[in-house]
């Protein structure tokens, strides 16, 4: 099935030209100039993927991937200026799944799309999956890609929460470095001071209201990361 992909940017150049190379390889490609323009192809038709920049008049980038977050788990990959290292960061605070620094070679971004569009769909394509993993006092969901607490509160992931918490629980007790979960995550080696993960596993500690003693996804110091929990898969 050809996948979607709305592009927002303010560059009628970079839009022109990514309509021009996703084309090329299959994609069906939605363009918008600012926030109103998304909203508006948003509301008229289903998107797999949207690309965002952070820099556009109106309403900015974070605060449009915000916002789009509290309503879809639709991934989000944002386009960053080189070297905007916070507004990266709290992009990916706000719900953002990847990020690419501009300029970027195209052939790059079209394997971070690939990549994330595999991840949020990966699920269905398992024969006879498990639905459901059930650890401490929550379940996440493998066909919805959310978590299910134990009064039924249906709590929202990003593709990209989604996935870092899926390969946690499918490793449970067991420590997960910062470059295995990056690889798993986007695909890509950790540059110097990357924090992406850390930033990740930040939004899943309050997506588990993990804030106690003896947390549910423990920090092993120079090491990484571990779902400290019994998990069990039920079909």
């Amino acid at each position: 099935m050809e996948k979607k992909i709305l592009v927002v940017d303010d560059d009628p150049e970079l839009r022109q030209l990514l309509h021009e190379y996703f084309g090329g390889w299959g994609y069906s490609v939605l363009l918008a100039s600012d926030g109103a323009q998304m909203w508006e192809q948003l509301g008229r038709q289903t998107v797999d993927l949207v690309i965002l920049d952070l820099m556009l008049p109106g309403e900015d980038g974070l605060t449009l991937c915000r916002t789009l977050r509290t309503k879809s788990s639709l991934p989000i990959l944002m386009l960053t200026a080189s070297g905007d290292e916070v507004n990266r960061i709290i992009g990916l605070e706000m719900g953002a799944d990847d990020y690419i620094h501009k300029p970027f070679i195209p052939r790059e971004l079209l394997a971070r799309v690939k990549n994330i569009l595999r991840r949020s769909g990966e699920s269905g394509s398992q024969t006879a999956p498990a639905r459901e993993l059930h650890f401490a006092s929550w379940v996440l969901d493998l066909n919805a890609h959310h978590l299910v607490d134990t009064t039924g509160v249906v709590v929202s992931l990003s593709s990209g929460e989604f996935r870092l918490l899926k390969v946690l629980a499918d490793n449970p007790n067991r420590v997960l470095s910062r470059d295995q979960l990056l690889e798993v995550f986007s695909n890509r080696e950790a540059a110097p001071f990357d924090r992406t993960i850390d930033v990740m596993i930040s939004r899943l500690r309050r997506r588990l209201n993990d804030d106690g003693e003896e947390p549910l996804i423990k920090t092993v110091r120079n090491e990484g990361y571990m779902l400290v929990a019994s998990v069990e898969r039920r079909t």
